[in-house]
């Protein structure tokens, strides 16, 4: 049995006048120890799906079909108190803004003894021992003067890697991380990535990253899902999605990376914008943008075709594999 499972999630949010799916059809499962990428442009659904997988999704919206397996218990039923159980503790999240993450009227030593307290039955001197050792793992200088500062107090990199730091407080078997180097200079940003994959690998950690740069996910993902429009439409391992993208959306988003352009040259890009959920698409939500669009794209959702090891949803690569097959 897999240590994470989703299985044809599907979550909506209410309107006036009706309703909108932000994610539908989404499936796949996690192994302990696994690394998976979950890429896409903003407004694909990618951070939602990280708060479905904590049935973190507030009202109006809602899981409104399908699973989240955590060992065999569905999250996306489970009674409040249960859930407590495994946020924060079982499974942990990195949000993108550290600030936002962290309170600004506490010291970082209170809320790391109070997450320690909230799971487990320990004094405040072993809390404080551990959100000590904690803080080391992640490469702190002076953790215990750190302990009694306040979040204001820190740098950016420095407070990304006290939210870490707290994620890895329980021993987690899984990090959800939501964009953790959104608000961080480029140089800060690859050593926090360096940091998280060393941590994960050396606790045996599942890592779902999520972020909208393919370039990290090259470096740090062993399977890479690629999410449109609340779908998911290119899935597989992350070396052979990156050196052989199937799926026309994927081949933009990898022919946008700079270092595809000549030097000199304008950068691609991807003409158009990612629709709206108030938008009402037939068939591909890809195909206003689709350079390879015909008639079918226009009218009928497509399936999952599989094509090496992967698998994409595409009437263009359904059909290439149907002429492989007639011939």
């Amino acid at each position: 049995m897999p240590l994470l499972q989703v299985k044809n999630l599907e979550v909506s949010f209410a309107l006036r006048n009706g309703s909108v799916k932000a994610l539908q059809d989404i499936n796949f499962s996690v192994e302990r120890g696994d690394r998976i990428g979950i890429v896409g442009e903003s407004g694909a659904g990618k951070s939602v799906l990280g708060f479905s997988i904590l049935n973190l999704i507030s009202r109006p919206g809602s899981i409104t079909n399908g699973e989240v397996l955590f060992e065999g218990r569905n999250l996306a039923n489970l009674p409040a108190e249960e859930l407590r159980n495994i946020r924060g503790n079982r499974i942990s999240m990195i949000f993108q803004d550290p600030m936002m993450t962290l309170n600004p009227v506490l010291t970082i030593g209170t809320q790391m003894i109070e997450c320690l307290k909230a799971h487990r039955q320990i004094t405040d001197e072993n809390a404080r021992k551990i959100a000590i050792q904690k803080l080391q793992q992640v490469y702190i200088p002076s953790p215990e003067t750190r302990l009694d500062q306040y979040p204001h107090e820190l740098s950016g990199g420095m407070r990304q890697r006290i939210v870490i730091a707290i994620s890895l407080l329980m021993d987690p078997e899984i990090i959800i991380a939501d964009e953790p180097t959104t608000a961080l200079d480029v140089t800060i940003q690859a050593e926090i990535m360096e940091l998280i994959l060393e941590l994960c690998e050396r606790n045996d950690v599942a890592l779902i990253m999520i972020t909208h740069d393919l370039g990290v996910i090259s470096q740090i993902t062993k399977q890479l899902f690629v999410m449109y429009a609340g779908r998911i439409i290119e899935q597989g391992p992350t070396k052979e999605i990156i050196n052989d993208a199937q799926h026309p959306y994927t081949q933009g988003l990898i022919n946008a990376l700079p270092q595809m352009t000549v030097r000199g040259e304008r950068l691609q890009q991807i003409r158009g914008s990612m629709p709206s959920l108030n938008d009402s698409l037939t068939g591909c939500a890809f195909n206003p943008r689709c350079d390879h669009a015909e008639d079918i794209c226009t009218e009928t959702l497509p399936s999952y075709t599989a094509s090496g090891g992967c698998k994409v949803a595409c009437h263009l690569v359904e059909k290439m594999k149907n002429q492989e097959v007639l011939s």
